[in-house]
């Protein structure tokens, strides 16, 4: 990708200037605009200012597909699995999958990858899967970002999905990436919905951008396979058939093809004194209205009271208050539980990205304007620290 100034047609009017936001753009001693290729992003800003006199040119090359896309069929679900335990985030994957399979009239599929999983893949059938891949390997006994998408890739290729899905958790997210290079193909990540177009049957896949303040819908029209990672908590969960029946196909791969460079020396299990943030059916947030660090200690005994884990906004977090593992938003963990109880959170876009879809909300500020309460299913505009207090004592009694 490039860009560049027509100089025939710049007229050193300096409309692009403010619409840089990465100060790329500057006027030369010749009234001509210059763009800095190593500041600027290809936003297209600048486009939009210029079309008037069309002096700006965005250049891109476009590598042309040698695929044959009518051999591509079926919706594929990766079912990540720890240590024989599959994620939680993969049935919630299998429902949304089962919806784009019935909009296609095509297959969805399970691949479950590690070693002695085969007695799990019953589970993920019942749970809408029509045919589980599996791949069963001693190599594969621990997750290891090469073999497994070493692994992933040789049944790609060989039975060629249409979409591939895959949970954007830290596993996912380390290797899912390397697979799309080596199929050569696109990947959208962290995706909030997904859909298929109605006309061209693309996968339209759609992800907060720019900080949360919009929302792009991506496609991937020239490669197979489409390939998507969804975050936690986005979709529910496929409900469990103890009746459904499927095929279970188990794949040999060859064990030199599968060596990595890299090994486990030692898995180190973290103990938590808290709730799973990502699996709690309660939270409590704390935000910036809470002013310092210690004064986590009132949402945290809340939080115990009522069985909820810990949650925060990204103010709270950057402040260094509490680590980032509790950070709830865009740039966080995707929650939906049953209750989150936002003390001291304005509700800023990036932070409720990331919980509003919580089947009940309880917001606590002294800001009757506050963003949250326009989300909120309970509000209350008053001081958390008369308000907290309260409700422990309440609960206490």
């Amino acid at each position: 990708m490039a860009i560049k100034v027509l100089n025939e047609k710049c007229v050193g009017c300096k409309l692009c200037l403010p619409t840089c936001a990465q100060g790329a753009i500057t006027i030369l001693e010749n009234k001509k605009a210059f763009i800095d290729q190593a500041k600027c992003n290809y936003c297209g800003a600048c486009l939009d200012a210029c079309k008037k006199f069309k002096a700006i040119l965005i250049q891109v090359d476009r590598k042309e597909s040698k695929q044959d896309l009518s051999l591509y069929k079926g919706i594929w679900v990766y079912a990540e699995q720890r240590h024989g335990e599959i994620a939680s985030v993969v049935y919630e994957l299998l429902n949304e999958g089962r919806k784009l399979a019935t909009q296609l009239g095509e297959e969805l599929c399970a691949v479950l990858i590690g070693h002695n999983v085969t007695g799990r893949a019953n589970e993920l059938i019942l749970h809408g899967a029509d045919k589980v891949y599996v791949v069963d390997s001693s190599c594969l006994k621990d997750f290891n970002d090469e073999s497994y998408s070493k692994a992933l890739v040789t049944l790609v290729k060989e039975y060629k999905p249409n979409i591939v899905l895959t949970g954007a958790t830290a596993l996912g997210r380390s290797f899912i990436p390397k697979v799309a290079v080596m199929l050569e193909t696109g990947l959208t990540a962290d995706c909030t919905q997904l859909d298929i177009d109605e006309y061209t049957k693309l996968l339209l896949q759609t992800r907060p951008a720019f900080g949360g303040n919009l929302m792009a819908t991506i496609t991937c029209p020239s490669f197979r396979p489409q390939m998507a990672t969804v975050r936690h908590k986005v979709f529910k969960k496929a409900v469990k058939d103890p009746n459904r029946k499927g095929l279970i196909v188990a794949k040999n791969i060859q064990e030199d093809c599968l060596i990595a460079r890299t090994r486990i020396v030692e898995f180190v299990k973290e103990v938590e004194s808290t709730v799973n943030l990502s699996e709690a059916d309660i939270i409590v947030s704390g935000g910036r209205g809470l002013g310092e660090a210690k004064n986590f200690a009132l949402v945290r005994e809340l939080a115990q009271l009522i069985n909820g884990a810990v949650g925060a906004s990204r103010a709270a977090v950057d402040a260094g208050w509490i680590p980032y593992s509790h950070q709830v938003g865009q740039t966080g963990k995707t929650v939906c539980p049953k209750l989150y109880i936002a003390v001291g959170i304005s509700g800023s876009i990036q932070h409720m990205a990331g919980m509003q879809s919580s089947e009940n909300i309880i917001a606590i500020n002294r800001d009757p304007q506050a963003p949250i309460f326009e989300i909120a299913t309970y509000g209350i505009v008053g001081d958390l620290f008369e308000v907290i207090p309260a409700l422990i004592a309440k609960i206490k009694k």
